[in-house]
């Protein structure tokens, strides 16, 4: 087991056990104030261009069309779902990816099978054999998905740099801004 696979098993244990009572609140607010479920699971992209489950709260309407969050219509997100993304505890179930090793707690963000620019480059710049994260260095200098060349050789300059210390760093600044 590697340094980075024991501090993610450890930290994701830690805050899933901390985090619990948010998430149970959470749940039961987004099925108070929308019909669905309250965990959202979507077919995302993972180490190697494998296809998992990723697992987050349901922060849309049920009926959202499957798409990348910055095409998505503004209008799509519940009233819960905005205060659920602004906090980042909507991300909270992907720790259960990160203990079945679909994921780390920092890295590539996973996108949708459907996202095939971003892939290519991901591809092109190596970035596909890593696991993808809850949060990367992309997310915390502001990169979203829109910008699929910008976003993947962010992604690569994260790997290139890599360490327990530059996760740290990198989980801080997606709590506490960069």
């Amino acid at each position: 087991m590697t340094a980075k696979r024991a501090f993610d098993l450890i930290i994701a244990a830690v805050m899933l056990a901390v985090t619990s009572p948010i998430v149970l609140t959470a749940m039961l607010a987004i099925r108070a104030t929308s019909p669905g479920p309250a965990i959202f699971s979507q077919p995302r992209v993972g180490r190697g261009g494998a296809v998992f489950a990723c697992h987050k709260l349901r922060t849309m309407h049920r009926n959202t069309p499957s798409l990348p969050t910055h095409e998505a219509p503004a209008s799509s997100i519940t009233a819960v779902g905005k205060v659920l993304r602004r906090t980042k505890i909507d991300e909270l179930p992907q720790l259960w990816n990160v203990l079945k090793g679909e994921m780390s707690l920092v890295g590539p963000r996973p996108c949708l099978p459907t996202q095939t620019e971003l892939i290519g480059h991901r591809q092109r710049l190596g970035v596909l054999p890593a696991l993808p994260g809850i949060t990367g260095l992309a997310q915390i200098k502001g990169i979203d998905m829109s910008d699929p060349s910008l976003c993947a050789e962010t992604d690569a300059a994260y790997l290139k740099a890599a360490s327990i210390g530059l996760d740290v760093k990198i989980l801080i600044g997606t709590f506490y801004g960069a």
